[in-house]
């Protein structure tokens, strides 16, 4: 029989710790696949003293007998994949014997870039936020059927193809009233899809599919979050993927039938990076407090993070997209040492209370909070402190879903699995 395919994903906003918990339960794992995003994903890992960060390569990476898997619903930027390959192998990380690239995961090329920029520019004060990295330009092009593909790099006609699309792409600067710049990135580029030829390059649907039949376990690796799903995020202000556990099925090739465990991640508290509207950030001191304690400045961006409020209509929002079937909550540490906690149980609209997502956040939301007592000091080799516990079953209560993983501090040692069951009611 088949096995199936367990998805990590983030339910907030991004940043959730998401590479940590791969990381942790990779050896669980006989693949690890990302199945979406580029590299404006920044999956943070820390071990042995020091901390890694990864933009398009899994984080199963560090573990050996691992196989990892770019999956075709990613896109790549060349220059920055091997940027990464080459700091990993500076660390000693033995990468290229169990990196598999997707044929089909389309190319970040410079002009992307420069388009990301200019039309981030062009919005004034509408900006969305972007990470500037090209991943909205690269989609555009994929479902506008121009897109380059990794598989089109083994092609002898590359070039020409290579040279119309940035042809077309010049066209469309003229619409700006700046003038773009690009060419000086271009050698760099080409020279990093002459090297990216020397890595393994797979039809990776045939190839997981082949894994799964031979009874392999897969894990599907998520980037960003939830709220930033395309379809189901707060629009525009989101990312150009489906963030969702329904983006594994297409950016991977695999069926619904066989998506297994959805593992939801999520932070005792929220934070956001970029615009857009967040409900519960603070603008006081307590929202600097926790983004010092919590270190949230943007791993691929350093921009710091907006912080607020843990919003449980927001979470439960995701667990009912993703059909989460577990959580893994993090930064339990950072909230310790405070006497009261608040959490936000319902939003106030015209009057009305609702725990309900609505199609917007408008400026007339208010969210509703529930205070809760703070806790102490958190040890991974402890039980947690009956505050901290009493913290984790009220989310439980409220959106139905067990907390199996608390993290208690950055290293992959301070992690905790719980023996949670489903909440009852």
């Amino acid at each position: 029989m088949a096995a199936k395919v367990d998805v990590i994903l983030g339910a907030q906003w991004g940043d959730e710790g998401k590479g940590k918990v791969v990381d942790v339960v990779a050896p669980d794992y006989a693949v690890i696949a990302r199945f979406q995003g580029g590299p404006n994903a920044g999956h943070t890992l820390i071990f042995d003293g020091k901390k890694h960060v990864l933009h398009t390569i899994p984080s199963g990476v560090f573990r050996k007998g691992v196989w990892n898997l770019v999956g075709n619903g990613v896109v790549i930027d060349p220059v920055i994949f091997l940027r990464e390959v080459h700091g990993l192998e500076a660390a000693g990380v033995d990468v290229r014997s169990h990196l598999l690239i997707s044929r089909r995961a389309h190319l970040i090329l410079p002009t992307h870039r420069a388009l990301d920029a200019a039309s981030e520019a062009d919005k004034g004060k509408g900006k969305i936020g972007s990470t500037l990295k090209g991943i909205g330009p690269t989609y555009m092009d994929k479902t506008g059927r121009n897109g380059l593909r990794v598989g089109d790099i083994e092609r002898p006609d590359f070039r020409a193809h290579y040279d119309a699309l940035t042809a077309k792409h010049e066209r469309l600067f003229s619409i700006y009233d700046s003038p773009v710049e690009w060419r000086s990135k271009e050698q760099e580029w080409l020279d990093a899809v002459e090297q990216l030829r020397g890595f393994t390059l797979v039809d990776s649907e045939q190839w997981l599919h082949d894994q799964l039949a031979a009874g392999k376990s897969v894990m599907a690796e998520g980037a960003q979050g939830t709220l930033l799903d395309i379809d189901f995020g707060t629009y525009p202000f989101v990312t150009s993927s489906n963030t969702v556990s329904a983006g594994a099925c297409t950016g991977l090739g695999i069926g619904p039938a066989r998506i297994g465990k959805v593992i939801g991640i999520f932070k005792a508290y929220c934070t956001r990076v970029g615009s857009g509207p967040f409900p519960t950030e603070l603008h006081d001191a307590m929202g600097e407090k926790i983004r010092a304690a919590g270190n949230e400045f943007g791993a691929t961006t350093g921009r710091p993070r907006r912080c607020g409020w843990l919003d449980l209509p927001a979470l439960r929002y995701a667990v009912m997209i993703n059909g989460v079937t577990e959580l893994a909550m993090m930064k339990a540490d950072v909230l310790s040492g405070m006497g009261t906690v608040q959490v936000c149980t319902a939003y106030r609209v015209q009057g009305k209370e609702t725990m309900h997502f609505p199609y917007e956040l408008g400026d007339d939301l208010e969210p509703v909070y529930t205070p809760m007592n703070g806790w102490g000091a958190l040890d991974p080799e402890k039980p947690l402190p009956p505050e901290a516990e009493a913290y984790i079953a009220f989310i439980e209560q409220a959106v139905g879903v067990p907390v199996r993983i608390v993290s208690v501090g950055p290293d992959r040692k301070a992690t905790m699995v719980r023996k949670a069951e489903v909440p009852a009611g």
